[in-house]
């Protein structure tokens, strides 16, 4: 698989090894020399758009905000904006061609908001708690705790959130978690959050027979089902295809659901993955009910 078509996959953000690692050194600098990533720091790059959104700031004397702030602070997201999100004072007219370039979010910060010509990062979190869809503000904010921002932090900013959308922050940060592998992760947790029932939790480890000692990426410990977000970019070659296959055989002769879902469902085709979902909570349900009875 090319860079070009991973990184929408890890998040628009990724690590030198990561995409060395999935790859190869030729493809990370031919990626880098068609202007397919660019280098955002040391061994970190990201899409392209991430320096177009700082240059547009700039030119409407704005600030980069939302999922284009957070690819600047390093933040995996679940997908990147056709267009540059520039926050724009309330009162600023803007050009015809100033409005075909980017996306405008029109909202008046304070300078304690701001950190050069982006949002700051609780201000970022605030923002995309408030105004993104539930899945992609988890995923951001589950990045930006994997990066080391303050679960207390976040917190906090809920807490004394008033206003529109201060209640759509307080759930996200109150579902945040640091243990989230990638933004894959965290839409699937966050379509199955919407699942009465179902309590998963990312990253738990579960032991059992023949040496079954794994940590899959969401767990109901409750209910044993398994979620996995299955992609391609992760089984490079037949080794790991085999421990794949080795883990699951083994999840389900422990008495594990395991459900393996593909990137392309968790992110285009939710409707479908939350009845799967449903049904194999309410298959379970009966299930245990039955037990119970016997």
């Amino acid at each position: 698989m090319e860079i070009v078509q991973l990184m929408p996959v890890l998040g628009g953000v990724a690590t030198r090894r990561t995409l060395v690692g999935l790859t190869s050194r030729s493809a990370l600098a031919r990626a880098l020399s068609s202007g397919h990533i660019v280098r955002v720091n040391r061994g970190r790059y990201a899409v392209p758009g991430l320096h177009e959104g700082t240059s547009q700031a700039l030119q409407v004397t704005g600030h980069v905000c939302l999922v284009t702030a957070a690819l600047g602070y390093g933040w995996e997201v679940k997908s990147v904006p056709d267009l540059p999100q520039v926050a724009v004072p309330k009162d600023r007219r803007l050009t015809v061609e100033a409005r075909e370039r980017i996306q405008p979010i029109w909202t008046d910060l304070e300078d304690h908001h701001v950190e050069g010509l982006s949002t700051n990062r609780a201000m970022t979190l605030e923002m995309c708690g408030r105004r993104l869809p539930f899945d992609e503000a988890l995923a951001i904010c589950d990045s930006a705790l994997r990066h080391g921002f303050p679960a207390a932090e976040l917190r906090r900013l809920a807490d004394v959130a008033r206003g529109p959308g201060s209640a759509r922050l307080r759930r996200v940060a109150e579902a945040a978690d640091h243990r989230a592998a990638n933004p894959f992760e965290s839409v699937l947790r966050a379509l199955a959050l919407d699942v009465p029932q179902l309590c998963v939790e990312p990253q738990v480890r579960i032991r059992g027979g023949l040496g079954l000692d794994v940590r899959p990426d969401l767990v109901d410990r409750r209910l044993r089902i398994v979620l996995e977000a299955d992609s391609f970019a992760w089984h490079g070659d037949r080794a790991a295809l085999r421990r794949d296959a080795r883990r699951y055989d083994l999840l389900v002769l422990d008495g594990w659901t395991v459900l393996r879902f593909a990137w392309e469902d968790v992110m285009h085709d939710q409707a479908w993955v939350r009845c799967v979902l449903a049904g194999a909570v309410e298959r379970t349900e009966r299930r245990l009910a039955t037990a119970e009875h016997a």
